[in-house]
């Protein structure tokens, strides 16, 4: 599936690595340079210096629109993330849906059992209305954040392109987007943050927080956020309360995330062990 661009990896313990990635095929709508991204899988047993492609994982049911004013895309699945939670137990991909109804487009989500890693073309399910049961290939999505405008309009107003990574500070996933408002070239309008401790609950992620707007940025094009870690074993699925805030592979700012102190309890309170227990209170987020 050429071209790709591998946009998530994971290492086994066993040194292992499998990674997916964002496939754009030629010939999507005659006489247009517009395209149709799927999103597909590869496995490598060398370290990655050669991969073995494991096949298309997630792709659009919905025709195609050739008459899109996107100017790239006339539909498709890509620009996404791929974590594992904390158990081990499946891998979630945060991901930007194109195309079908103007309900279903933004930001979406499935999850691939960890299990199925070595065979993972039709065990990627979709996430729609409270259920992982949609298959990857065809399947219907709720989004995690519905576009405000669909991607076919030449005034397109939706987030995309999430960048995911677990925070060891603030001890939740901790997402990264761009926003493309609004005009048709992917105009870049600001770049948001937003968090979410359990991504098998994907109505939990926070309302989307402007970290940079445009004119902050400083140059073009400005999209594609992402950070790196900056302590030992970190990367750009693993940080702590310090790491670089990379924009199109430029690293020009450092994020420092905060973890305020747990309100203190209501006055009357007994302490702990004497006479019963403070009442847990959620720490404020940010």
């Amino acid at each position: 599936h050429f071209p790709l661009w591998i946009e998530a990896a994971w290492r086994d313990g066993d040194g292992t690595v499998f990674g997916w990635y964002h496939h754009e095929p030629g010939g999507v709508c005659a006489g247009k340079p517009l395209t149709a991204p799927k999103i597909g899988a590869v496995v490598s047993f060398d370290g990655g210096k050669s991969i073995t492609d494991l096949g298309i994982v997630l792709e659009t049911g919905e025709p195609y629109d050739c008459n899109s004013k996107n100017e790239y895309f006339a539909g498709g699945h890509g620009d996404f993330s791929v974590v594992l939670d904390r158990n081990n137990g499946y891998f979630y991909f945060l991901f930007t849906n194109y195309s079908g109804p103007d309900e279903q487009q933004g930001i979406v989500t499935a999850r691939l059992a960890y299990e199925d890693r070595f065979h993972p073309a039709g065990a990627v399910w979709k996430y729609y209305q409270g259920e992982w049961t949609e298959p990857g290939v065809g399947g219907r999505m709720t989004p995690v954040y519905t576009a405000a405008v669909n991607w076919q309009s030449a005034n397109t107003d939706s987030f995309w392109g999430p960048a995911v990574h677990w925070n060891s500070h603030v001890e939740e996933f901790v997402m990264l987007l761009n926003r493309s408002c609004c005009g048709p070239d992917f105009p870049q309008e600001g770049i948001y943050i937003a968090q979410n401790a359990d991504p098998s609950d994907p109505l939990a992620w926070s309302p989307p927080a402007k970290l940079l707007d445009r004119s902050e940025i400083g140059f073009r094009p400005g999209f594609y956020p992402q950070v790196m870690g900056l302590n030992w074993g970190e990367t750009d699925t693993l940080a702590g309360e310090h790491a670089r805030l990379y924009i199109h592979g430029i690293s020009d700012w450092e994020l420092v995330f905060d973890k305020p102190p747990a309100p203190a309890p209501p006055p009357g309170t007994p302490p702990p062990g004497e006479g019963g227990s403070a009442i847990p209170i959620d720490p404020v987020r940010r």
